[in-house]
């Protein structure tokens, strides 16, 4: 647009006209009264005392604070270009997959020693019982690949992979309940309204691929809705608006509100698109609201999305090697299955982070049968999505986490019977598991008691799990900051360390 035509616009437009008129006498008093007492003070003080340096402050040309930090990107240089995370929501237990704990068989139906819990917080749906009878797996566990790693019958594809895992069975959290325990793992507060881990790295690092975001959610379709996911556990809190996590769909509309509504061509899309853009590049002028910005961006993203995303979702291409490799569910869009083979395409296209979400972890009662159904639902696609990787040369450079929020308690909660028992949650010691990019394969790291009740050697907070994934992304955790509400914050918060064994 030339400027005649740019400021014919701005006389002509009721929208600009309102926008004028919001700009009144007191708010014009109270923005010049600001700025002339600044320059007052700057005439008195100067420049270097006011600013900390010669010439003119941050904000007004060498960039903001915000600004200065991310051009110190990255801190060191990274070993992951990229990140899946596989989050297991719910908490799965320890006991059934991967701490193998054969000692506990004599001790099943005793209650669990006061030595071993020491007095720890429980659960308020445990708390009340009068004896808490320790139960071992009624699953077998084997070692297996040349680490000799215990896994369970019940992932016998995860257990083909070992070798390419970094298995880490000594982290530990803070919260005991599954919203403070979740909103722990993935903003580093318990507390909502802090960013998710996705959007700091979004911030941090940007965009690889400027026709998808950064930052991409899935949510399996097929698991039990047992426990609530919130979309701000993939939100940007006070980070801004356009680097949030956006969750991607199965069926006609993969992004909500991405295709053309009915009745609207392309033609006339963009039109009003157009005009849209005119009245946003509008009111920066008149306000320089940083936030407009990312709205500007946000809409251009979506325009781009709309080419992109079809192509991308598009699962049919994939020859048949390649969903028998996932397993049969993967030619089910919305699966877990289907969405590890998506993650996988995803990451092709640089897309920075992808976290699936698969809920139904959270056994309190028939853990036997439901942990079963649970395993066998990720257990073939988890495995494939590491051999998909690691043929296609991206396992070198990606980074692959497992895991949920918490693991389950030695003790049965509620009935307990040969076959049928069930675990309360239990914060204190728990497994994960990491693959791929700067992360020792193969390895086991951290060891628990003979209860898995506490962590004996090796113990990794939650902090310092996020403190290592920033590391491998080529960030230092305790440089990335942002300010807000008159103090800078991280995703750390003040904690956090690197856990240096596990790193190659």
């Amino acid at each position: 647009m030339s400027d005649h035509h740019h400021d014919e616009f701005r006389l002509n437009t009721p929208e600009f006209n309102q926008l004028n008129r919001k700009l009144d006498r007191r708010t014009f008093l109270t923005k010049t009264s600001l700025g002339l007492g600044a320059v007052a003070m700057g005439s008195l003080l100067g420049a270097k005392t006011l600013f900390g340096h010669e010439g003119k402050p941050l904000s007004e040309g060498t960039g903001s604070m915000e600004d200065e930090i991310l051009k110190a990107l990255p801190h060191i240089a990274p070993k992951a270009k990229r990140v899946v995370y596989l989050f297991m929501s719910g908490g799965p237990s320890q006991f059934e997959t991967f701490d193998y704990k054969p000692k506990l068989i004599e001790q099943a139906g005793l209650n669990l020693p006061e030595s071993v819990r020491n007095g720890q917080r429980l659960t308020g749906m445990s708390a009340s019982q009068s004896v808490l009878p320790m139960v071992p797996s009624i699953y077998k566990f084997q070692q297996y690949g040349k680490s000799q790693t215990w896994v369970s019958e019940l992932l016998p594809h995860t257990a083909k992979v070992v070798d390419d895992l970094c298995v880490i069975k000594s982290i530990y959290s803070e919260a005991i309940n599954h919203d403070p325990a979740i909103t722990f793992f993935q903003t580093g507060n318990q507390l909502p309204g802090r960013p998710s881990i996705g959007s700091w790295i979004s911030y941090g690092l940007g965009s690889d691929n400027n026709n998808l975001p950064t930052f991409i959610v899935l949510v399996s379709k097929n698991a039990p809705r047992d426990q609530p996911l919130y979309a701000r556990l993939w939100g940007n809190g006070f980070l801004p608006s356009k680097h949030q996590g956006v969750q991607f769909r199965s069926g006609k509309d993969p992004v909500l509100f991405l295709n053309n509504p009915q009745g609207y061509d392309g033609k006339d899309r963009k039109e009003m698109l157009d005009y849209l853009a005119k009245l946003n590049h509008l009111q920066n002028d008149a306000y320089g609201d940083p936030e407009i910005d990312n709205r500007i961006a946000q809409y251009e993203m979506a325009y781009r999305m709309q080419t992109s995303v079809p192509e991308v979702m598009d699962l049919s291409k994939e020859p048949d090697e390649v969903f028998d490799l996932y397993g049969p569910d993967s030619r089910d869009a919305g699966t877990y299955a289907a969405n590890c083979l998506l993650a996988r395409k995803l990451l092709e296209k640089d897309v920075k982070f992808v976290q699936l979400y698969h809920q139904g972890w959270d056994q309190h009662g028939g853990l036997p049968k439901a942990i079963a159904q649970q395993c066998k639902q990720i257990d073939q696609a988890t495995a494939a999505l590491i051999t998909d990787l690691k043929r296609r040369g991206l396992l070198e450079d990606t980074l692959v986490v497992w895991g949920g929020e918490f693991g389950r308690t030695v003790y049965s909660q509620g009935k307990l019977t040969a076959d049928d028992y069930g675990r309360d949650h239990h914060p204190r010691c728990f497994t994960m598991w990491m693959a791929g990019a700067g992360v020792k394969a193969g390895f086991n790291y951290g060891e628990t008691d003979d209860f898995s009740y506490n962590i004996i050697k090796d113990p990794v907070h939650v902090h310092d799990f996020q403190a290592t994934l920033l590391h491998l992304m080529g960030i230092d955790h305790e440089r990335l900051t942002y300010k807000f509400q008159g103090r800078r914050f991280r995703l750390t918060d003040v904690h956090g360390k690197i856990v240096k064994d596990i790193l190659t």
